[in-house]
């Protein structure tokens, strides 16, 4: 990915830019895939239903339901839609948070928990008619929400040389795989002492809290399908729903069931225990 050039993208909002923002709604079939591009303005991506992966140079940001994705102005993305998604987009243009009446928007891309309060922002842009006054105060305070938003673990970093990428997409492939670190690092064309050194580097985690972490993100696609969490702790090679269980929280600070509670929110990542 990092050999590609994205694309600018100049989508017209369904609604013009008013006090510097613009709100777009869309609905996608599972499997859409939405090309590596980028946007003058910075974008809060959301889904009121469904799972996205959203895709940077960066890593990859596994976005289910009660989650957004911030992505900063000019900032190269791609986004695949895990399951059928109703998308509702909100651009945020440079002069928004000028004058001091809003929050400066974040800086950096970010997945954040989406509260009551922010969801119904979201959705309260598509109110019509929408009057001035109205929309400048459900700007100011929806700004204001995402600054404040707590940043959600479903990152996993990718890292940045070819034979790191080499390994880490192994993982990504088959993340029930039980190939050792020797075994991954001979496929990807190097030595473990290589990887165990140049993966931390580039990824600021170790390889094996990287591959729990993949490991997670896969758990939290296959659930967001509907699956059962007995059959998604087997089939990623977890000894039990017990062990599963503890995994899944070490990195989300959540339980499969408590992640998709609507009412709740994620909690802080850690580096995970190993597979069971």
């Amino acid at each position: 990915m990092n050999d590609v050039t994205p694309t600018p993208v100049d989508k017209t909002p369904d609604t013009a830019f008013a006090a510097g923002i613009g709100v777009l709604a869309r609905r996608y079939p599972q499997g859409t895939h939405l090309a590596l591009h980028r946007h003058e303005t910075a974008q809060l991506i959301f889904a009121v239903s469904g799972t996205m992966q959203v895709t940077t140079p960066a890593g990859r940001w596994l976005v289910p339901p009660e989650r957004a994705v911030w992505v900063p102005a000019r900032f190269a993305h791609a986004i695949d839609m895990l399951s059928d998604v109703e998308m509702r987009s909100t651009y945020v243009a440079a002069s928004a948070p000028q004058g001091g009446w809003v929050a400066a928007a974040p800086p950096q891309d970010r997945v954040i928990a989406v509260s009551s309060l922010l969801r119904a922002l979201i959705l309260a842009q598509f109110d019509r008619p929408l009057a001035p006054g109205r929309r400048r105060a459900i700007t100011a305070l929806l700004l204001d929400e995402v600054a404040r938003a707590e940043a959600a673990p479903t990152f996993v970093p990718m890292p940045r040389s070819q034979a790191m990428i080499r390994l880490a997409e192994a993982v990504i492939a088959d993340p029930a795989g039980t190939a050792d670190l020797a075994d991954l690092a001979a496929r990807a064309g190097t030595s473990v002492r290589t990887a165990s050194r140049l993966f931390p580097a580039e990824t600021a985690l170790t390889f094996k809290a990287w591959r729990q972490r993949a490991r997670i993100m896969a758990a939290i696609k296959a659930l967001g399908r509907g699956g059962p969490v007995k059959e998604v702790a087997r089939a990623l090679g977890f000894s039990s729903s017990a062990a599963f269980g503890v995994a899944f929280k070490t990195v989300t600070g959540k339980s499969p069931g408590g992640f998709f509670d609507p009412a709740g929110t994620a909690g802080t990542a850690g580096n995970g225990a190993e597979a069971g």
